[in-house]
């Protein structure tokens, strides 16, 4: 009698849950309804001038020893040093990029019986390379043709870069997202419908690159020139963000 009672009970509990779930608003089902959404990519351009050059200059030796290639890279390098600290450029902006000794071969030609020698070490070629910021965009020129006239002869790229971008990127942000709110309303009415809750926001932002210098020609250029000429320019800072409104309809 008493394994009936339990059974029973819970029996009417079951039947209770089922009859509940039945009319909740709460039930699985509900939680399964697909949302109408908008999904809307916005852009936002802002561009400044530049109030910081980034150079890259290296020195390349040459010697039948490393100890005389070193040496005679040691040399350049602390001349083309002396004088950007000369220039005023403090010694947090100046810092050693690469630095590589490597070993110059030469191939003999193959002997008539189609055997190749071993290469022989005939010497060794150091090179150095350093990266500068200037601060001061009106010595950049003046910068480039000095070091030159020191025994640089490598040349690597040259950037104008803001020092602190965080503020030129807020407002590309806000342009960014502005644009994307605009693109939204307007296919929104143009379907008769109105933007809900903001679901999802992603961000993707892209800096100014480096503008290339011609390697080859660095150091020949230079020295037939009185000055080197370089414009700055301005950076342009861009940002996109993609949106995701629910649709109120």
């Amino acid at each position: 009698m008493k394994e009936k009672s339990i059974t029973s009970h819970f029996v009417f509990i079951a039947v209770f849950f089922s009859a509940l779930m039945a009319v909740s608003p709460f039930a699985v089902s509900s939680h399964h309804e697909r949302l109408s959404t908008i999904n809307v990519m916005g852009e936002g351009k802002v561009a400044v001038a530049p109030d910081i050059a980034a150079i890259s200059v290296g020195v390349v030796r040459e010697a039948k020893t490393a100890q005389a290639a070193l040496t005679a890279n040691n040399n350049a390098m602390a001349k083309v040093l002396d004088a950007m600290k000369a220039q005023g450029i403090a010694g947090k902006d100046l810092q050693t990029s690469g630095f590589n000794i490597s070993p110059r071969y030469y191939y003999p030609p193959r002997e008539k019986n189609h055997q190749q020698k071993p290469p022989k070490i005939v010497g060794y070629t150091v090179s150095n390379n350093l990266s500068v910021r200037i601060r001061n965009l009106e010595k950049v020129g003046e910068v480039l043709d000095q070091v030159v006239t020191l025994g640089v002869n490598s040349g690597g790229n040259i950037q104008f870069m803001n020092d602190n971008p965080k503020q030129v990127l807020k407002q590309a942000r806000k342009a960014a997202m502005a644009d994307a709110i605009e693109k939204a309303k307007t296919l929104a009415g143009a379907a008769g419908v109105s933007l809900g809750r903001i679901l999802e926001i992603s961000e993707n932002s892209r800096t100014p690159s480096p503008m290339p210098m011609a390697r080859g020609k660095f150091a020949a250029e230079a020295m037939m020139a009185d000055s080197v000429s370089v414009a700055s320019g301005e950076n342009t800072y861009h940002v996109t963000v993609n949106v995701n409104w629910e649709i109120d309809q």
